[in-house]
């Protein structure tokens, strides 16, 4: 699909702005938020969107933005793809709800069936479904210490896993996720991962390293659990270097330790493979997902070793909305059209036109300090020049200004110093490339052309 004439669309995708941004109807709707809504809810920007499709979000009044972040990788498949919003209307027609706990559907089944099969590994797998991401990465550690008898988790430095009680201690950054929110959940521990333009590792030494400090400060006989995302999201859209994945993986099962893998973000097509795990051929022995999974709609799940999931006793896992019917037709109906794309090819087309793109601008532009990720999860970390210093303030005024020319972008990291380009798998080249026109002249009005920064 290298022209967005493989997909049809519904709304014009083009960047057309019509009001200031935001515009009179955000300005009075944000007046309303503020006496509504809890003031501890943020939102990366201050438009409010009427209709969204494709690679299209159009605002209450009028402007279309391209969509450069996806609602945070969920809307793959674009946010109003027929073939979903037609399941969801089907499956609303008969029931929206019995509780898969009480009187249970197909539609359960069959999403865990496509989990079995597409997650990594050809082993038996079972699969349980829930809500959201953080739900999914509390239950694939209680799965882990039951299965192993076992306590003690190790996370990694930069990583993201949620903002519930045990989430958030897996989680590295304190503000926002963390801060004056403990005590947290314990036998929590964190050790290095793999950065390599900040370490300077390779992937072995890498492994090496946190392998050392897990065995010598915990010990690998009482760790239940290794979670760590295959490409870390909301820490920086860091890709481990080569061999350090595997080297954790092969450690963990020498050792009798569940190796998970939180798909949440990188699942899904979005890197290129239906998992990101895939790169490296890792197979993990759970695999958490949630976001790109149900086209929109809240779904998330655990798929992993049958004798794991299955070592929990009934009723051990479960919830009240987990595995909604309504959120599993809609599953159903994204995997088909992620099929039917090619959406992982896809992926791997943005991929080669944004990279290059990328690598361009950071040629001619001292503030682009790493260009990174794979498929369609990609991410430029900017620096002060000539250092490997984070420079959060140009990443600000770089979303601002993009968002003031029609592009939405997300920024991330530790450090809140990475632009991350998440755009839908369905989004056209000719609009592709405006995205990255105008993040192009808008780093080079904020830099300068000689590179010299202007906004620190």
């Amino acid at each position: 699909m290298t022209t967005s004439a493989a997909v049809s669309y519904r709304l014009p995708q083009q960047r057309n702005l019509v009001t200031p941004i935001p515009g009179p109807k955000s300005h009075e709707l944000q007046g309303r938020r503020t006496m509504a809504v809890a003031g501890g809810v943020g939102s990366t920007v201050p438009v409010y969107a009427a209709d969204a499709d494709g690679g299209v979000i159009v605002d209450i009044d009028g402007n279309s933005f391209i969509d450069f972040g996806s609602g945070i990788a969920v809307t793959s498949v674009g946010a109003s793809n027929a073939a979903v919003a037609e399941a969801v209307a089907e499956q609303a027609r008969h029931f929206t709800h019995t509780c898969f706990m009480v009187t249970p559907y197909e539609g359960y089944v069959a999403v865990a069936e496509r989990l079995n099969h597409l997650t990594p590994g050809d082993h038996q797998k079972r699969t349980v479904l829930f809500n959201s991401g953080a739900e999914a990465v509390e239950n694939a550690i209680k799965v882990a210490r039951l299965a192993t008898g076992r306590d003690a988790v190790v996370a990694f430095d930069h990583a993201y896993h949620g903002r519930t009680n045990l989430t958030m201690a897996l989680t590295a950054k304190t503000m926002p996720y963390k801060y004056g929110f403990g005590p947290f959940a314990p036998e929590v521990y964190r050790v290095p991962g793999s950065y390599p333009f900040h370490d300077g590792l390779d992937g072995p030494e890498a492994a090496a390293r946190a392998i050392s400090m897990m065995d010598k400060q915990i010990g690998a006989d009482q760790l239940a659990a290794i979670i760590i995302e295959p490409v870390m999201g909301e820490g920086g859209f860091i890709v481990p270097a080569p061999g350090f994945l595997p080297a954790l993986a092969d450690w963990a099962a020498s050792n009798g330790i569940v190796f998970i893998a939180d798909e949440v973000q990188s699942g899904f097509a979005r890197t290129g493979a239906w998992f990101a795990s895939e790169h490296e051929n890792v197979v993990p022995d759970l695999v958490t997902m949630a976001k790109g999974i149900a086209g929109g709609m809240p779904l998330s799940a655990v798929t992993g070793r049958a004798d794991l999931l299955d070592a929990v006793h009934a009723g051990g896992l479960g919830g009240t909305y987990g595995g909604n019917p309504v959120a599993c037709a809609a599953a159903l109906a994204t995997l088909d059209v992620m099929a039917e794309l090619d959406l992982p090819r896809r992926a791997r087309e943005i991929e080669e036109i944004a990279v290059g793109r990328l690598r361009a601008m950071a040629s001619v532009t001292d503030e682009i300090g790493d260009v990174r990720g794979r498929g369609a999860m990609l991410a430029i970390e900017l620096v002060q020049p000539g250092t490997n210093k984070p420079n959060p303030e140009l990443t600000k005024a770089l979303v601002a200004a993009c968002l003031a020319q029609g592009v939405v972008l997300l920024s991330c990291g530790t450090y809140g110093n990475v632009i991350r380009l998440l755009p839908p798998l369905v989004i056209g080249d000719e609009l592709l490339g405006d995205g990255l026109d105008v993040l192009e002249n808008c780093l080079r009005d904020l830099t300068g052309s000689t590179g010299a920064a202007r906004v620190h």
